[in-house]
């Protein structure tokens, strides 16, 4: 995220390091969930939605692919509007085109060596 830019987090005192870098201000739960452009709802559906599709779509997620289903839900979540579900399509297939990886690097077992 580039300096400068908004960020509207819970109360949580982690983000308390963030006043150089960042504007923010703060939603405290305890009191309310939100004044007006200040709330946390829009991240809090993003991981609702990813925990569901890890949970739910997905078989089996190993921790070594987690960043991939990040990219996947962001890319869904940063295209939701303005692009139907073929657009949607498009601008992934021409995101992969020539792009290739291995079953090894896939699977996560590049520093394996195989015998045959």
């Amino acid at each position: 995220m580039e300096c400068g830019a908004t960020l509207y987090p819970d109360s949580y005192s982690g983000y308390d390091g963030l006043n150089d870098e960042y504007f923010h201000e703060l939603v405290n739960h305890a009191e309310t969930y939100g004044r007006g452009k200040v709330h946390t709802n829009g991240l809090e559906n993003f991981w609702s939605l990813l925990k569901r599709g890890l949970r739910g779509t997905y078989v089996s997620v190993e921790p070594f692919h987690l960043f991939r289903y990040l990219d996947e839900q962001s890319f869904r979540d940063n295209n939701r509007t303005d692009m139907e579900d073929s657009d949607r399509f498009h601008a992934l297939l021409k995101k992969v085109t020539g792009e290739r990886i291995t079953y090894t690097k896939l699977t996560g077992k590049e520093s394996e060596t195989t015998a045959f």
